[in-house]
């Protein structure tokens, strides 16, 4: 499995608002300025967490983003599985010809199963304390 950039972004765009959640609202450039992401690019990595309503946006003077919530409500698996579409290893999450006689197909399942377990496991307070 490979997390792409846009899923290791909001991971640390998330861990940077949680170190500041008794600031408020951070304006978008700060954010891209401190975490070194262009951008463009988090504007849309921010569209599609607020639209999940993960994070709070505020428009106009002084606006930003903060989390809804505290960071022990947060976990990694979340974040991934909004950004990456899920948290699959291989392609076999797909129906195809063979999965009805595919003998590695249940390994594959168990893989994925472990996956999502270890990430629903880890929260950001998590992280943020080093207990990953």
């Amino acid at each position: 499995m490979i997390v792409s950039s846009k899923g290791r972004y909001a991971l640390r765009i998330m861990l940077a608002l949680g170190k500041r959640a008794e600031d408020g609202y951070i304006p978008l450039k700060e954010l891209a300025s401190q975490e070194q992401i262009s951008q463009k690019y988090l504007e849309s990595i921010m569209t599609l967490l607020s639209k999940a309503n993960l994070v709070d946006a505020s428009h106009g003077k002084n606006g930003g983003y903060r989390l809804n919530k505290p960071v022990k409500e947060y976990t990694v698996a979340s974040i991934l599985n909004l950004t990456e579409g899920g948290l699959t290893t291989v392609g076999c999450d797909r129906e195809c010809d063979r999965s009805s006689y595919c003998a590695t197909r249940p390994m594959w399942e168990g893989l994925d199963k472990l996956v999502q377990n270890y990430f629903q496991n880890i929260t950001l307070e998590d992280l943020l304390k080093n207990k990953s």
